[in-house]
């Protein structure tokens, strides 16, 4: 049963990994300016103000920080996703920041807006990850070999 996972867990953890990642790159102005493409921010202020539509309640350092926490949170887990580091408990973060952003926009601007990111998904898809038994092709099975070889 477990060999049956192969593609699908690699397949799985790059598309989660490469959905955290696109947004950070977006937010920091790597993949351009805002309006061009599918650039949704295209820079550290705009990031912001939308994060303050979100946490209207927080005063703008303060959201600046939530920002940043966010930020750091989604590049870590997209970069331990796709290497497959740690990726059951990398695989829970990304279900638990995932659902904690369903929350704040369902709150603050509606539930459609969850939806039409495929924030729902995502959440769904990481908490079917952390179910996987192995992650082949992943540094965790690397590890694991290795470990089982010193015995």
């Amino acid at each position: 049963m477990e060999d049956s996972f192969k593609i699908p867990q690699l397949l799985l953890r790059s598309a989660l990994g490469i959905t955290f990642l696109t947004p950070v790159f977006d937010r920091l102005g790597i993949l351009g300016p805002m309006g061009t493409g599918n650039i949704e921010w295209g820079n550290w202020e705009n990031f912001i103000d939308y994060t303050s539509l979100l946490m209207p309640y927080l005063d703008r350092p303060l959201t600046n920080i939530m920002g940043g926490i966010a930020t750091a949170s989604e590049f870590t887990i997209a970069v331990l996703l796709i290497i497959g580091f740690k990726t059951k408990h990398a695989a829970l973060g990304s279900c638990l920041l995932t659902l904690t952003f369903i929350l704040f926009m369902a709150t603050s601007v509606g539930i459609q807006k969850p939806i039409n990111f495929g924030v729902f998904t995502a959440t769904t898809a990481s908490l079917l990850l952390a179910q996987i038994p192995r992650y082949k092709w992943s540094i965790d099975n690397l590890n694991k070999k290795n470990k089982q070889q010193d015995r």
